[in-house]
């Protein structure tokens, strides 16, 4: 086996499209075995399916249920243990502030960081125990600026972002790293989604382009390879950073 996470073990939750699906595949192309989590268990199926069961397993589960977060580091075990966790699960919500219900904060808190702190708990219980590991939580350039109607998401993701840096200050000295990827508008099928529903679809890509320093969307693999590098042991001296994948939107 070969690569940059050969014989290591990952957890990634939702793992069946987007970021989450790039990521699955770039893992197991650099030698990693990857618990696939997310909800509809046709697309995890299909994609154990083509990847193999020798590299993939897939888990059905609701990252707000704390029994998906044991399940899912069990089922690492039984390959010898979880070495690296990318916290991707993530629902997007979009409304002013004054129109958002206490029904619709708890639930993006329930997916976007409740969901989250539960998979990094329990992964650092295992973690902790072998003095290695590294987490990645896939935070936003909203956690870092403000939008109107996407103060709810960024919220979610700022409080992510908090947690990240507090547990890896806790755990630095024990082996097990903690650090966050940033990604900025990126061309998962759901943003696609978003942008062909727009009256122009042409014309409103190349407006939110425009908004980008380098004057483009980023694709699933560019994040992808950001969270590769910090799953991988080149990042070994790196913890409690959060690595903007952004085209520059968050330093202009």
């Amino acid at each position: 086996m070969s690569g940059r996470l050969a014989g290591k073990v990952a957890v990634v939750t939702g793992g069946t499209s987007g970021i989450g699906e790039t990521t699955v595949r770039l893992f197991v192309s650099e030698g990693a075995r990857v618990v696939i989590v997310a909800r509809r268990p046709g697309p995890g199926d299909d994609l154990v399916a083509e990847l193999g069961p020798e590299t993939t397993r897939f888990l059905s589960g609701d990252v707000a249920s704390e029994v998906t977060a044991t399940t899912a580091i069990n089922l690492a075990e039984s390959w010898g243990g979880v070495d690296v966790l990318v916290n991707n699960a993530a629902i997007d919500w979009v409304s002013l502030i004054l129109e958002t219900s206490e029904a619709d904060v708890r639930r993006v808190l329930d997916i976007n960081f409740i969901g989250a702190f539960l998979m990094q708990r329990e992964a650092a219980r295992s973690m902790l125990e072998r003095g290695r590991g590294s987490i990645i939580n896939l935070t936003s350039r909203n956690a870092s600026v403000g939008l109107p109607t996407m103060g709810l998401y960024a919220a979610a993701k700022g409080a992510l972002l908090s947690l990240t840096r507090a547990a890896a200050i806790e755990w630095a000295a024990q082996g097990v790293r903690v650090n966050a990827v940033a990604p900025g508008l990126t061309a998962t099928p759901l943003v696609r989604a978003w942008i062909n529903e727009q009256d122009d679809p042409v014309a409103f890509e190349k407006a939110v382009a425009a908004a980008i320093p380098q004057g483009r969307m980023a694709q699933p693999i560019d994040i992808a390879n950001a969270i590769l590098f910090l799953a991988s042991d080149e990042s070994q001296h790196i913890t409690g950073i959060t690595l903007a994948v952004d085209g520059g939107y968050t330093a202009a």
